[in-house]
């Protein structure tokens, strides 16, 4: 991620500029990579593939990658969205059009975005063109809902499974391309960047660019970030955490609602404080990594006397509720009953 900023491409966002060319740009999906490079190299390339995952882990770009390292280029590539073409007569036009031969390539690449949209007789009239297929013709179909995808499909496909990345994943990629396009962000902010963009590359870099466009400076501190996002501050989320550690009730409820009105996101305040009390145990049981190295000292003044037992015990109550957390009635009750559970 060593590209610049241009006058070009000033407007362009970064989620689309990031976006990797080739595959040794991808992150986080070596699993997936390393088994379509060796099939390449070995002239092993099938007539249909299946790639799943959440939502931006990069299912489209690999399609993309995967079409130009077969040598297809963009007269004989076509990308179709499943989710407004999803009936018979689409899938008939396609299945007519596989027919014609590729304009300038070897091959010609269809990638079916959000496949799982189309209809069940869509996926009928489909089914006998995916299975033997005009041997100039592949098939790429992408998905976030594999358990809707017909069985006579999925085994009629080569299917690859991508992996959600992880907060530390995303904290990096934020970082590299904050430098990249000439801003510092201190490790507190990229990490709530990437926690804001939940687990998909290309929400976590739309943020990213959300504040980076508000920045009146190069430098951008996590009270920046929470500023712009509306995330919950910081000084709530270590309030409620160390208000809880201690079994201070008051505090912790004063704390809580104090975030609420700020009309904060209740699921993303949950997920903040487990990280804050992820780091507070990992400090406890002396764990070499997995902290801000700035905050050790910090935490370890915030925690003296509290056993690392009774750490555990708090982050398995907030864990045991987060599935509740937006689907009820009063969505701050869940952590508003763990206050009660752990205080009281």
């Amino acid at each position: 991620m060593s590209k610049k900023n241009t006058p070009q491409e000033s407007h362009i966002s970064l989620y689309r500029k990031y976006r990797p060319v080739d595959f040794k740009d991808v992150v986080d999906q070596d699993h997936v990579v390393s088994v379509l490079e060796q099939s390449i190299k070995d002239g092993l390339i099938g007539h249909a593939y299946l790639f799943h995952g959440s939502r931006g882990t990069g299912k489209t770009s690999i399609a993309r990658i995967f079409a130009r390292a077969i040598g297809t280029t963009q007269n004989d590539l076509y990308e179709i969205d499943a989710a407004s073409n999803t009936s018979v007569d689409d899938i008939r036009a396609l299945t007519e059009a596989v027919n014609t031969v590729p304009l300038e390539s070897k091959y010609k690449v269809y990638i079916l975005d959000e496949v799982h949209m189309l209809s069940k007789a869509a996926f009928n009239a489909f089914l006998k063109t995916l299975e033997e297929p005009p041997k100039h013709v592949i098939f790429i179909l992408a998905t976030t809902e594999i358990e809707r995808i017909p069985e006579t499909i999925l085994s009629r496909c080569e299917v690859y499974t991508f992996k959600k990345p992880t907060v530390d994943i995303l904290t990096g990629v934020v970082q590299k391309v904050s430098k990249s396009e000439g801003y510092t962000i201190d490790a507190s902010g990229a990490e709530l960047v990437a926690l804001l963009g939940d687990g998909s590359f290309r929400d976590t870099l739309s943020t990213l660019q959300k504040v980076i466009s508000a920045s009146k400076g190069t430098s951008i501190s996590r009270e920046f970030v929470e500023e712009i996002t509306n995330a919950p501050k910081s000084t709530l989320v270590n309030g409620f955490t160390e208000a809880l550690l201690r079994k201070d009730a008051q505090k912790a409820i004063e704390h809580l609602h104090l975030a609420l009105s700020d009309s904060i996101d209740v699921k993303l305040f949950s997920q903040l404080c487990l990280e804050r009390l992820r780091s507070v145990l990992l400090v406890q049981i002396q764990a070499k990594s997995g902290v801000d190295i700035k905050e050790i000292d910090s935490i370890k003044k915030t925690v003296e006397g509290i056993p690392a037992a009774h750490t555990a015990s708090v982050i398995k109550k907030i864990l045991e509720i987060q599935y509740q957390i937006g689907k009820t009635y009063i969505p701050i009750l869940p952590l508003e009953v763990v206050v009660g559970e752990i205080c009281v």
